[in-house]
């Protein structure tokens, strides 16, 4: 997989060499050897920043977002806070949304053997089931999210490895996974979120235009 110098990575995230670093640091690019990170994660990245440096809101506050696009309360915030939020969300756009909401999760793509996949999405909040309410077509891919302490052994049970241009998207967050099934149950938007930061034109777009449709209609 195509390897990019720290350097030319800040150049084409317009940031320090230092930023670079930390983004690295976070998890939100992958280094395969010092000094050298992975292209496709710098790309993913670009896809869901653009040129915005805007810090990302807490899990909490992100969940928040989520939850109230969704049509749901979020009652881990307190009714100030709530209320905060609205007023936040009534005044962004969608790609603010999506770069705002990044800390949602950890996300770490996988390579595995097809014939895990439909297994592997029953132990999974399979966000990609939503493709085609979204109007797009089905894919063998697998996207969803887990609990963070499951992680490694849910990779390990069904044999995947660690690949950034693998077919299994697990994002893995520490947030109450009941509470990420009642959003993810309650309509799209947090699949037009994961789709909003997708590396494909069209997923990407039709995970915008879903984020702006709710954004508006929170505006009415």
């Amino acid at each position: 997989m195509p390897l990019v110098a720290v350097r030319d990575a800040a150049e084409r995230l317009g940031v320090s060499a230092r930023q670079v670093q930390y983004l690295v640091a976070q998890g939100e690019l992958t280094a395969l050897a010092r000094g050298a990170i992975d292209s496709e994660s710098i790309d993913r990245l670009v896809a869901v920043r653009g040129q915005r440096h805007s810090r990302a809101w807490s899990p909490e506050t992100a969940w928040g977002g989520v939850a109230i696009l969704s049509g749901l309360d979020a009652p881990w915030m307190g009714g100030t806070q709530r209320s905060r939020l609205k007023a936040r969300l009534r005044s962004m756009g969608a790609a603010d949304l999506v770069e705002r909401t990044r800390d949602r999760a950890e996300v770490v793509q996988y390579a595995g053997h097809s014939s895990v996949a439909e297994r592997l999405k029953q132990r999974i909040i399979d966000t990609g089931a939503s493709r085609s309410r979204l109007g797009l077509a089905d894919i063998t891919a697998v996207d969803g999210y887990v609990d963070a302490n499951e992680l490694e052994d849910l990779a390990r049970s069904f044999g995947l490895a660690r690949d950034t241009s693998g077919r299994v998207t697990l994002r893995a967050t520490a947030f109450p996974i009941d509470t990420i099934t009642r959003i993810a149950d309650a309509g799209t938007v947090l699949a037009a979120l994961d789709l909003a930061g997708s590396l494909e034109v069209r997923e990407r777009t039709a995970g915008l235009d879903t984020l702006t449709y709710a954004l508006e209609k929170l505006r009415d």
